[in-house]
């Protein structure tokens, strides 16, 4: 089939894209802009791109239109497609046609969380031979690519709650055909589609409703949202969790620097020692949740658990993306409050006595609003200093609910964490370069390209004093 894709450079658009391709479709598409690490990726596939919406794209008259959840009901390409009767499809439409079909969904759902445990629910799977097929909303550098057609019967998915289409407003995950879920927290999120946490619950409930009687639920204990949600479901639970509790757990965490220790215990009682290599607490209740998937579906935990230490993370969680004159840059995805919390305690974890910046834009439809203005104030603690910056293209949100950068920066400042207001990615580039010292850590999160701050930044700070 000919197929065009509209808005193709987001990360599930652009994982379909790739799997259309590898499957033999010839496959285009365009977007308003590209940014690593999509970008590279569909240049690598040899997926041709457009930037920019032209409808005299669609002259050719393609075999099928897919529309992104990103535009927008005047979105010239997706608006010419309907006009011209094309056969259109939504992301997850054309997932679940395509590719789930028939196959053993395990959909990997939660406010945050979901692309790490996605991906190592993909890892663990590979390394025990099931060759599961998959697609996450974040590369796993295992794999290098975001999408996988393997031969075992699983599909593992990462199951989005944000809306279908400006067609189709139902969630991304009631698409995808679930046999198995494993939900990771359920938080309030998305307040531009969602008007309140309750509607934000329902969501979740409708997902686990598809589940069917002989499918299974793994659920976090931690977390309040998801331990409710899970208590509401008609299907088997499987719990996990850090704190104490049944099902999976772990106890004595710990970070040598380049790994994270942590006993596996299951209804207390200990399975062993194994280790993790990616950073963090958060992500040791990742790799339970994994877990529990894995026993669920018949494997050995003995068996698999090892395999934990040889899983690299994936791109753009806590990733190292160099060091210049000393100074080590990470890239993180953080977008939300509970993410933020956990990723500067990760880094602090794993980089302790070392001098922490967070820095931080405020990106996301959500992060962009005031809404989470109190949340925020306490999710940076463990930084040694923060710097945020102006939300991204703050025009397009009313004065009224704008999430204001400066108050927060002197609200954490009265807490006691050095904060400052920094105009944009060139502004903070400027400041580290002068000023950051060898030892120092600069934590930088955001969900979207930022301006290239973190290559950037390394060739300030290299070009100040060498480099490695």
């Amino acid at each position: 089939m000919k197929i065009h894709m509209v808005a193709i450079c987001g990360t599930g658009m652009g994982s379909l894209a790739g799997m259309l391709s590898e499957a033999g479709h010839e496959v285009r598409g365009s977007d308003r802009a590209f940014y690593p690490p999509m970008s590279e990726r569909l240049a690598a596939w040899g997926i041709p791109t457009f930037a920019g919406f032209d409808a005299a794209r669609l002259s050719d008259r393609p075999d099928l239109v897919i529309v992104g959840n990103a535009c927008r009901p005047d979105n010239p390409e997706a608006r010419a497609a309907l006009d011209m009767k094309l056969a259109v499809m939504s992301f997850p439409q054309a997932l679940a046609e395509f590719f789930i079909g028939q196959r053993h969904s395990l959909v990997v759902a939660g406010t945050h969380g979901k692309t790490t445990s996605a991906a190592l629910l993909a890892f663990l799977l590979r390394g025990a031979g099931r060759d599961p097929s998959f697609l996450i909303g974040g590369i796993p550098k295992d794999f290098g690519k975001s999408f996988h057609q393997g031969k075992g019967p699983e599909f593992v998915v990462e199951g989005d709650e944000y809306d279908t289409a400006f067609f189709d407003k139902r969630p991304k995950f009631l698409h995808y055909r679930p046999r198995r879920v494993l939900l990771t927290a359920v938080g309030y999120d998305h307040a531009d589609i969602y008007p309140d946490p309750a509607s934000y619950r329902a969501a979740f409930d409708a997902l686990l409703s598809l589940i069917p009687p002989d499918g299974e639920l793994a659920a976090c204990r931690d977390d309040e949202g998801a331990a409710e949600a899970a208590r509401r479901a008609r299907c088997p639970v499987r719990w996990y969790g850090l704190a104490p509790g049944p099902g999976l757990g772990a106890s004595e965490i710990s970070d040598d620097g380049s790994a994270t220790a942590f006993s596996l215990l299951r209804d207390g009682r200990s399975l062993g020692r194994f280790g993790l290599a990616i950073p963090g607490r958060h992500n040791v209740q990742n790799a339970l949740g994994a877990l529990s998937m894995c026993e669920g579906l018949g494997l050995d935990i003995a068996a698999v658990a090892p395999l934990l230490s040889k899983f690299s993370g994936v791109a753009r969680r806590l990733e190292v993306r160099g060091e210049a004159d000393g100074v080590t840059v990470l890239d993180d995805f953080a977008h939300h409050p509970v993410k933020t919390r956990e990723s500067v305690a990760a880094a602090r974890l794993r980089y302790p006595g070392r001098h922490l910046v967070a820095v931080f834009e405020p990106r996301t439809n959500t992060s962009r609003r005031s809404i989470f203005m109190r949340e925020y104030a306490s999710a940076f603690d463990g930084a040694d200093e923060v710097i945020l910056v102006r939300p991204f293209e703050a025009e397009k949100i009313p004065p009224a609910e704008r999430f204001d950068s400066g108050a927060l920066a002197q609200e954490l400042t009265r807490s006691g964490i050095p904060a400052r207001f920094l105009e944009d990615a060139g502004a903070v580039i400027e400041d580290l370069a002068g000023r950051a010292r060898p030892g120092w850590v600069v934590l930088v999160m955001s969900n979207g390209a930022f301006d290239d701050i973190h290559q950037r930044l390394l060739d300030a700070l290299g070009a100040r004093g060498g480099s490695k």
